[in-house]
């Protein structure tokens, strides 16, 4: 089966004026080619002057993050439904997310059903930390955080629709910013594992679902990555920011 190759800028709390954002995403149209999916993931409140930018181009735009909630009480959320008229989709159980805001299984489970609702594209984060990885408890680690929202999905989220709306990150922490990188054979077995619990725990087609690599990913690293069995595109942090690197792992999977 032939899935799309997805490459995803996210910017996270980068730039830090509209100004900046409308530069850096006219730059990344420019860069963006035809055989690659292009997306960017601009902070919440440049969404808006993003997708004017981004309006008649070939990059889609998603967001960090989304409300476990439907809507209601809920201070400084932002409900899937509301992201609608503005994204394709949104990233659910970044790392970051679930470091720094407490996100585990549940709220990432939550969240995941809400954008799949909404008629999102969901962007799922999974992976393990530094001592799970020492510990060999990869697999492990992947199993629960890719179990525990596949369980909670009812059969009519499951539907053939959700396979065209759903993408997986895999996120080795341990790789981000650490000087410490992954390499291709293991990112390959880290596919092969996400893609059999998407088949027992979720009655899901692991090969249609793009899966992509998301430690520190460089342009240069990038290469080895788009060569790796199973690995659709990248999740990319800091390199994003600058539109020639962006553009230099766009390539590499082209």
């Amino acid at each position: 089966m032939t899935r799309p190759r997805i490459v995803i800028g996210n910017w996270k709390m980068n730039p830090l004026t509209p100004a900046a954002a409308t530069t850096l995403a006219t730059a990344v149209a420019r860069e963006a080619g035809r055989v690659v999916r292009v997306g960017v993931a601009p902070p919440a409140l440049f969404i808006p002057v993003v997708a004017e930018v981004l309006r008649e181009t070939r990059v889609g735009i998603y967001a960090q993050d989304v409300s476990a909630e439907e809507k209601g009480a809920f201070t400084g959320q932002i409900a899937a439904t509301m992201l609608t008229s503005y994204v394709n989709g949104t990233l659910v159980g970044h790392s970051e997310a679930r470091r720094y805001l407490g996100d585990d299984d549940e709220r990432v489970a939550k969240k995941l059903i809400q954008v799949l609702r909404a008629g999102l594209e969901a962007v799922l984060c999974i992976g393990e930390r530094e001592d799970e990885f020492d510990a060999g408890a990869t697999e492990d680690v992947l199993a629960a955080q890719l179990g525990a929202p596949l369980h909670a999905l009812s059969e009519s989220d499951r539907d053939g629709r959700m396979t065209e709306r759903f993408v997986i990150a895999y996120e080795p922490v341990w790789a981000i910013g650490t000087g410490r990188p992954a390499t291709g054979e293991h990112a390959t077995a880290a596919t092969k594992t996400i893609r059999r619990v998407l088949e027992e725990d979720g009655g899901i087609d692991g090969d249609a679902i793009p899966i992509l690599y998301g430690g520190s990913v460089t342009a240069s690293g990038a290469i080895e990555f788009a060569k790796a069995e199973g690995i659709d595109g990248a999740l990319v942090g800091g390199a994003s920011l600058k539109a020639e690197e962006f553009a230099g792992i766009v390539r590499a999977f082209a």
